[in-house]
């Protein structure tokens, strides 16, 4: 199925501009708090009205501003996962599922989808009670079994996991992947997180003050971001302004560090990124002397902060990850890295 999303939409101060085209799976929205996502879902939700472009599903116009059509939410066979859940606070958990089968006639077979999906979602224990006695879990299993019933040809799902402990997260992003395989449907997961894009999404788009354009293969933007505002919300901790010195060399100031690249360096450089688990032991490529500042132990890995000689006093300092193999994280007085781990990062 493919979603068409052309257009741009004003909230006071706030502007939101989005392009973008998926051709089925999970599309994710990844972005900061405060940077149009979940307006984003409105809109092709029918809850706000953009102020001007489309939005065509499947080859349906869901809205065009120049042509005078906005189809009603009811119409547009799109199911919408809020973060508050909007259960029926007076209906059972049971009860709430129900109400997405009000097109199956049969009752059997509307008995019987329920009981399916109370089993699929884990909670046969919880039917018959009421969303205020449930927890943050419960309640959003519920919800995400009332969309699911209906069958919709889209779903959107604004940040689904956020009140799941990390367990329970886990087990439900994985029977969720299962779900939308098993019945094709596609999907716009907003979320912050970049661990459920990776997990989840097909392809990813990156949000930024309202501005999103395009989307791109989730592997391949975690490996190679192209901007400063990908590769912050992947997960990069070291970003810093660099420029262009070599056709495949960049000079650092603030780590004063000059380092080779694998790619060839394009013009419009404005700066470069290195992962944390992307620095080893010498020997290797881009070799510099290094000082430690600090460490913090994780269960299964240790974070390690360091400086170099020529960095500039007001930077902060850079950040290394490794697993945990010792009692103490190794310190070499020299780190390096490989020139394909370099993200360069363009305007």
């Amino acid at each position: 199925m493919k979603l068409s999303v052309h257009i741009k939409k004003r909230l006071g101060a706030f502007t939101l501009q989005a392009d973008f085209e998926t051709c089925g799976g999970t599309l994710g929205l990844l972005g900061a708090s405060g940077s149009g996502k979940s307006l984003t879902l409105n809109c092709i939700a029918g809850l706000q009205r953009p102020d001007e472009g489309s939005i065509v599903l499947d080859g349906e116009t869901l809205f065009d501003a120049k042509r005078g059509i906005d189809l009603p939410p009811q119409r547009r066979r799109v199911g919408y996962l809020f973060q508050s859940y909007a259960l029926f606070p007076h209906m059972t958990v049971a009860q709430n599922i129900r109400t997405g089968l009000n097109w199956q006639r049969d009752r059997g077979e509307r008995e019987r989808e329920v009981e399916r999906m109370l089993a699929l979602f884990q909670l046969e224990q919880v039917a018959y009670a009421h969303p205020k006695t449930l927890s943050g879990g419960e309640a959003q299993r519920t919800a995400l079994a009332r969309m699911l019933v209906n069958r919709p040809r889209l779903l959107l799902l604004d940040e689904p996991f956020s009140a799941l402990d990390s367990h329970l997260k886990g087990r439900l992003q994985m029977e969720l992947k299962d779900l939308l395989a098993e019945w094709g449907t596609d999907a716009v997961l907003v979320t912050h997180s970049r661990d459920e894009a990776y997990h989840l999404c097909s392809h990813v788009a990156i949000l930024e003050q309202g501005r999103l354009s395009g989307c791109r293969e989730t592997k391949a933007l975690f490996d190679d971001p192209g901007s400063v505002a990908a590769a912050r919300l992947t997960g990069c901790k070291n970003i810093a302004p660099a420029r262009k010195t070599g056709a495949q060399q960049v000079q650092i100031p603030q780590w004063g560090l000059t380092l080779q690249t694998n790619e060839p360096v394009k013009d419009n450089l404005v700066a470069v990124g290195i992962r944390a688990h992307s620095f080893d032991h010498p020997p290797g490529e881009n070799a510099f002397p290094v000082r430690y500042t600090g460490e913090m132990e994780e269960p299964f890995g240790w974070i390690l902060s360091f400086r170099t000689p020529g960095q500039s006093p007001d930077s902060p300092d850079l950040w290394r990850h490794l697993a945990k193999t010792t009692q103490q994280p190794p310190k070499p007085e020299r780190l390096c890295v490989r020139g394909e781990d370099i993200l360069l990062l363009y305007a």
